[in-house]
């Protein structure tokens, strides 16, 4: 079980939070807003500075595999993670899959319309234009995307109208700013944005589970390690809650 800041760091930090340590925490962008609130909040704690990193999982997994002078990496899917743990990059006695999360279809707001994930609804007739996602090749989000329309038979006549994006919130920001007829996003990110609606939701059968993976890397020291039991420990759990993310442990 993760140990609490007061209990934990307040003890290892205190000798060396005046040396200005910082921690460089790579994340996966659809935890932009939580991961940023925690992030402050530590600093606040313990007087040492957390810079952070946001991006798709896959290249956040490609710089750390790199060099990338990264403590902790958080992943939004399973496999970015294990790869980096076979790179021997990640600490993996250190690694909590602490996150769950859904897909939405959404749509601009007021340029809503109907569209059920069900292989009888007339989905390539409900709208006329393209859809964003994370590109389906190495972005999480864009990869769960896939595995949902293909189990319904849709991929074939839907992937040419894909409009792919490096991470999940640049595929909100398409839809955001009214650039595509609608896109899949996390549940989480769609309520980051008053300028989209809801029109779907994706069934969780229809795709691998959506996890969230926490891990120090090789390279943690003290503070880092110290900053990961705060993320994944029982004062952050409101946070992520707050942010629509499932709490799995």
């Amino acid at each position: 079980m993760p140990v609490s800041i007061p209990l934990f760091a307040a003890c290892v930090l205190a000798s060396f939070a005046s040396a200005a340590d910082t921690v460089t925490v790579f994340a996966a962008a659809s935890l932009t807003n939580a991961v940023s609130d925690l992030a402050k909040s530590f600093e606040a704690r313990t007087g040492v500075k957390v810079v952070t990193s946001f991006a798709a999982s896959s290249t956040l997994a490609k710089q750390i595999e790199n060099g990338a002078p990264a403590d902790i990496f958080i992943s939004a899917d399973l496999r970015w993670m294990d790869y980096l743990v076979e790179k021997q990059r990640i600490d993996a006695a250190s690694r909590v899959d602490l996150l769950g999360n859904a897909l939405v279809v959404i749509a601009p707001v007021g340029k809503g319309f109907p569209f059920r994930l069900e292989k009888d609804f007339p989905a390539a007739t409900a709208f006329a234009g393209r859809m964003a996602m994370g590109d389906p090749t190495n972005v999480p989000a864009g990869i769960y995307a896939k595995e949902a329309f293909t189990s319904l038979g849709w991929w074939g006549w839907l992937e040419p109208r894909i409009a792919p994006t490096v991470d999940v919130r640049a595929a909100l920001r398409l839809v955001d700013t009214g650039e595509v007829d609608c896109g899949v996003v996390y549940a989480t990110d769609a309520r980051a944005s008053k300028q989209v609606e809801v029109i779907a939701t994706v069934p969780a059968d229809l795709h691998k589970p959506a996890r969230y993976p926490f891990a120090a890397t090789v390279a943690a020291g003290s503070a880092a390690r110290a900053c990961l039991a705060y993320l994944i420990g029982a004062a952050a759990k409101p946070v992520y809650e707050g942010y629509g993310f499932t709490v799995l442990r």
